[in-house]
């Protein structure tokens, strides 16, 4: 059965995307791989918050982002986009590695405890993949391309990738941009 559209400026999505990403059906699917990300981000959040240099000094960005924006005689540089090494440059010259290091760390742990609870599943993977962009950015592989992809899947599928988690019942509390909190539905 094709759906009816009465407005012609709204495109819906085929029944197989509906089916993967806004269905409890496939709420076990996206759970796994919260999980998995999840896990990811916990663990190396819980190295860093630990360790004086990310949560006091900086000195791990700071090496980090020195050896980034540094451009070798032969070879190739780390870093492929002079904008993205002028940036750097410019966060090196000012010292905001200090407080960025603590973002980092306390971020990637944040994020980890978010995906693994299943609280604000899509911008818990939106942060992610943010993080693992820059770190892509500055010439960093590791695993950086498959929990970018894997963010963007969880991203995709935000309605039930916590559907087994707290997003169950935090996005009809909290609300929707297409529905209002339940506490104020029930208000009117």
């Amino acid at each position: 059965m094709r759906e009816k559209v009465t407005d012609p400026s709204t495109f819906p999505d085929p029944p197989y995307v509906q089916t993967l990403f806004g269905s409890a059906r496939f709420a076990w699917l996206w759970t796994l791989v919260r999980l998995y990300v999840g896990w990811a981000w916990l663990t190396a959040g819980w190295d860093k918050v630990g360790n004086p240099a990310w949560v006091q000094t900086g000195a791990a960005v700071r090496g980090f982002w020195t050896q980034a924006v540094a451009v070798p005689e032969t070879g190739r540089a780390p870093i492929t986009y002079d904008w993205y090494r002028s940036f750097l440059n410019f966060l090196l010259e000012g010292e905001h590695y200090v407080w960025m290091a603590k973002l980092i760390a306390w971020g990637e742990l944040l994020i980890g405890i978010g995906l693994i609870l299943g609280a604000l599943t899509g911008f818990a993977a939106f942060f992610g993949a943010l993080l693992n962009f820059n770190f892509m950015l500055a010439g960093t592989a590791s695993t950086n391309p498959v929990l970018f992809f894997l963010s963007i899947l969880l991203i995709m599928a935000w309605k039930v990738a916590g559907w087994y988690g707290l997003d169950r019942w935090l996005l009809p509390l909290l609300g929707t941009p297409w529905k209002a909190p339940a506490a104020r539905a029930r208000e009117s």
